[in-house]
């Protein structure tokens, strides 16, 4: 299911997004002001975020510079702003589309279904399915399957793993995996990376204790081998 954050201080709409998403079968958090809708996309990892400008304690073109230091979820501008320069500005800060109210849901819905496909992770290559010798990662489907069986990971472990097959071969640094699995608040809590990535090692390395894939880089971060 694709899930969705709608940040907006008008319940009216809310109620109405809500409604309409979930018949569609989506799933959808909402928040009403900045700080609530920072925290939610930090504990919930969206895949798209519906959102409005006009927020009671922070302006939404501060909330998408904070998402923007540490996700690339689409981010739909949802407002009654319909001065260009504005627009540009949301535009410039990182969001990924511009609907202004009123609205038709059906454009909406059209433009989330858009901005959700250009964002499906890919590898620098191209492709979405990466396969070792002993098991395969579907990043569109998000399945991990290994000796023809599925594996069954915690959405932390998976978005762990998306994050480093995202960057195959690449150093991924401490810093980097905490704030884009965890959220910007975390920066030091690398006891969390040891714990996570023993367990992604359990599940997919054949030798757990000499791995392959899932490479540590002492002091400084993690890498992905295919």
């Amino acid at each position: 299911m694709t899930r969705v954050l709608v940040v907006d201080d008008e319940p009216q709409i809310v109620r109405a997004l809500v409604i309409n998403l979930k018949a569609r079968k989506y799933e959808v958090d909402s928040a009403h002001d900045g700080a609530g809708a920072l925290e939610l996309a930090a504990a919930r990892h969206p895949d798209v975020v519906v959102l409005d400008l006009g927020l009671p304690d922070m302006d939404g073109v501060e909330v998408i510079r904070g998402l923007r230091g540490w996700t690339r979820v689409p981010i739909i501008v949802l407002s009654a702003r319909h001065a260009s320069d504005e627009k540009v500005e949301a535009l410039d800060a990182g969001a990924d589309d511009y609907v202004t109210k009123p609205f038709g849901m059906d454009e909406l819905l059209a433009r989330m279904r858009a901005a959700v496909r250009r964002a499906e992770p890919v590898t620098a290559e191209g492709e979405s399915v990466i396969a070792t010798e002993g098991f395969t990662v579907d990043l569109a489907a998000k399945k991990v399957n290994r000796d023809g069986a599925d594996v069954r990971l915690t959405p932390t472990e998976w978005h762990l793993l998306e994050v480093l097959v995202r960057n195959s071969g690449r150093l991924v640094s401490q810093t980097q995996l905490l704030r884009e699995v965890w959220g910007p608040a975390y920066r030091k809590e690398t006891n969390y990376l040891r714990v996570y990535l023993a367990q992604l090692r359990r599940k997919l390395e054949a030798d757990p204790s000499h791995p392959r894939h899932f490479i540590t880089e002492p002091g400084m971060g993690y890498r992905f081998e295919p």
